[in-house]
C-alpha cells in the first residue's frame, strides 16, 4: 500500500492536476475568447467594416486564440509545444500544397473586400457572367444573373479577371442602331427619332439621348440611337427605343427592313 500510495502521489495526482489544469485552461480560455470576439463584433459593426470582413477578421481572431489555447495546453500536459509547432507548419505545408486553389480564392476574397470593385447589390459582369451580386463569400462570390439563375463564382477566377460594375456610375448608355435607305432624309429621321425618344420612360434629360449618322453601308446611313438610364431601367428603356426605332424608321427602311418591320408591329 505504501508504495502504492508512493507511486500515486509520484505519477497519478500530477496527472491529475495537469488534466484538471488544462480543462480549467479549456473553459476559461473558451469563455474568454468569446467574449473577446463579442467585443471585436462590437468594434467592428460601430466602426461599419464591412461584414463579410467583420466575419473574415472575427474568424480569424477565433482560430488562432484557439491554437494558442491548445499549445498552452500542451504545455501544461508536459508536451513538448516546439515540435507541436514543427507539425503545423508541416500540416500547413500540406494542405497548402493539396488546396492551393482554394487558398487563391480565399487570398482572392480578401483583396474582393479590402480593395471593393463591387459590394453587394451591384451589378456586374466578371469571369464571364452578368448579374447582381447577392453574396461575397470566403471562397466564392454568388451572383444572380437576369434569367434568374444563382452561379457561385470562384473568387480567384474574378480578381485576376476584368470586373465591370454596372451600378458604381449613375447613369448607362444604351447602344442601338437603326438601318435606314437611301432615299430617306437622315436629318428628318433623327429629328423624329430624338424626339420620340425624349418621350420613353426613364430615359435620362442629361446627358441627352444621342443620335447621329454612326455609319454607311450599300443600303443607306446607319443611326446610331444612344440613350441615357438608370442601371435598374437598361432593359426598360433598350425594349422601348427598339419600339420607337421601328415606329419613326419603318417608312425609311430599306425594302427588306420594311418587310419585317411591318412584320414585328403586326
Amino acid at each position: 500500500m505504501q508504495d502504492i500510495t508512493s507511486a500515486a502521489n509520484i505519477f497519478l495526482v500530477p496527472l491529475v492536476l495537469k488534466v484538471i489544469g488544462a480543462i480549467v485552461i479549456w473553459v476559461v480560455g473558451g469563455w474568454l475568447i468569446g467574449l473577446l470576439v463579442k467585443l471585436l463584433a462590437s468594434g467592428l459593426n460601430a466602426s461599419k467594416v464591412e461584414p463579410t470582413l467583420a466575419r473574415y477578421v472575427e474568424g480569424g481572431v477565433s482560430v488562432l486564440l484557439r491554437l494558442l489555447i491548445i499549445i498552452a495546453i500542451l504545455g501544461v500536459l508536459g508536451i513538448e509545444t516546439t515540435s507541436f509547432a514543427a507539425l503545423l507548419a508541416a500540416v500547413g505545408i500540406a494542405i497548402g500544397a493539396a488546396w492551393g486553389g482554394l487558398l487563391a480564392n480565399f487570398a482572392a476574397g480578401v483583396f474582393l473586400i479590402l480593395l471593393r470593385p463591387f459590394k453587394v447589390g451591384d451589378m456586374i459582369t466578371a469571369a464571364g457572367v452578368t448579374g447582381d451580386v447577392r453574396e461575397i463569400g470566403l471562397f466564392v462570390t454568388a451572383v444572380d444573373t437576369a434569367d434568374n439563375i444563382h452561379v457561385y463564382l470562384g473568387n480567384n477566377a474574378i480578381f485576376s479577371g476584368t470586373i465591370q460594375n454596372y451600378t458604381t456610375n449613375p447613369h448607362r448608355r444604351v447602344d442601338l442602331t437603326a438601318q435606314i435607305a437611301h432615299s430617306a432624309n437622315p436629318a428628318e429621321v433623327m429629328m423624329k427619332l430624338q424626339e420620340a425618344i425624349a418621350k420613353i420612360p426613364n430615359v435620362l434629360p442629361n446627358p441627352a439621348p444621342a443620335v447621329e449618322v454612326l455609319q454607311f453601308t450599300q443600303w443607306g446611313p446607319v443611326i446610331a440611337v444612344r440613350p441615357y438610364c438608370h442601371n435598374n431601367d437598361y432593359w426598360q428603356v433598350y425594349f422601348d427605343t427598339n419600339k420607337v426605332i421601328v415606329a419613326v424608321t419603318g417608312q425609311y427602311a430599306v425594302p427588306e427592313q420594311r418587310v419585317a418591320m411591318r412584320n414585328y408591329s403586326a
